[in-house]
C-alpha cells in the first residue's frame, strides 16, 4: 500500500472519534458561552462525556485513540499556529522584552519547583514525580520535557490537563482579584499558569492578553524543555530527598 492510501485508510478509520471529539467540543463551547459557567468549559465536559460514552459504550481507549491521535499530531501545528498574534503585535513585545523576559524565567522556576514541592507534599516519587516538574508547559513540549528527565511522558500529559482545568477554575479569579493593572501582566499570568487553558482565556480578555500568553506559554515550554537535560539530576536528587 502506498503511503498516501495508507494516510486516506487512517482517515477512513479515524472518522468517527474525531468526528465525534469535534462534535462535542463544539456543542460543549456553545454552551459555555451562553451560560458563561466554568464548569461548563469544553475542557471539563468533553473528556467527561467521551469517557462516560466509551465505559458505556465498551469501546476500548486503544481503539478510540487510532482515530483520537490524529487530534493530538495537530497540536504541534496548533501551537505554531500562535505566530500570527505574535508577529502582529511584534513592537509591543520588543518594547515590553526584558520584563517579560525576567517573568518567564521567573514564572518557569516557581512552576518547577512548586511542582517538586506538590510532589513532596503528595509524598510522590520516582517517575510520577518527575513526571509532575514540567506540568505547567503545554503538552506535547511536556511530554518531551518529561522524557528528557525521566519522568513519563503521557503521565506528564495527564499533569498537564489536570493544571490546565485549575487555571480554567482560578485563572478569572486571580485575574480579577490581583492588582493586575497591565494587559501585559494578565496574559503572563494566565499562559505561565495554564498554559493552552490560560491562553485560550487570554485571548477573551483581550488581543494583547491573548498574545502575551501565547508568547509566555511557547518560550516556557522552549525553555523548560531546553533546560531539561540539566536538571534531571537536580530533579531527581529533590525527588530523593523527599522520599521517607
Amino acid at each position: 500500500m502506498s503511503a498516501g492510501a495508507a494516510l486516506a485508510a487512517r482517515a477512513l478509520g479515524a472518522a468517527g472519534p474525531v468526528a465525534a471529539t469535534l462534535a462535542l467540543y463544539l456543542l460543549a463551547r456553545a454552551l459555555h458561552r451562553r451560560a458563561r459557567a466554568v464548569l461548563l468549559s469544553p475542557l471539563l465536559v468533553v473528556p467527561a462525556v467521551l469517557v462516560t460514552a466509551l465505559l458505556r459504550l465498551h469501546v476500548p481507549y486503544a481503539r478510540y485513540m487510532q482515530g483520537g491521535r490524529l487530534l493530538g499530531d495537530a497540536l504541534g501545528p496548533v501551537t505554531v499556529a500562535f505566530a500570527v498574534p505574535l508577529y502582529r503585535h511584534r513592537a509591543l513585545l520588543r518594547r515590553h522584552a526584558a520584563e517579560l523576559a525576567a517573568g518567564l524565567a521567573c514564572g518557569c522556576l516557581v512552576a518547577v519547583s512548586s511542582s517538586v514541592a506538590l510532589a513532596r507534599a503528595a509524598g510522590l516519587g520516582g517517575a510520577v514525580a518527575l513526571s509532575m516538574a514540567p506540568r505547567s508547559i503545554t503538552t506535547p513540549l511536556a511530554m518531551a520535557a518529561a522524557s528528557a528527565i525521566g519522568g513519563v511522558p503521557s503521565l506528564a500529559a495527564v499533569f498537564v490537563i489536570v493544571t490546565a482545568l485549575v487555571g480554567i477554575v482560578l485563572g478569572r479569579v486571580l485575574v480579577r482579584r490581583l492588582p493586575l493593572a497591565s494587559p501585559l501582566s494578565r496574559g503572563a499570568l494566565l499562559g505561565l499558569g495554564a498554559h493552552g487553558a490560560g491562553t485560550a482565556q487570554a485571548m477573551e480578555l483581550g488581543p494583547v492578553e491573548g498574545t502575551v500568553a501565547g508568547l509566555v506559554m511557547i518560550c516556557a515550554g522552549l525553555l523548560v524543555l531546553a533546560l531539561a537535560p540539566a536538571l534531571r539530576g537536580l530533579l531527581a536528587t529533590a525527588v530523593r530527598a523527599s522520599l521517607p
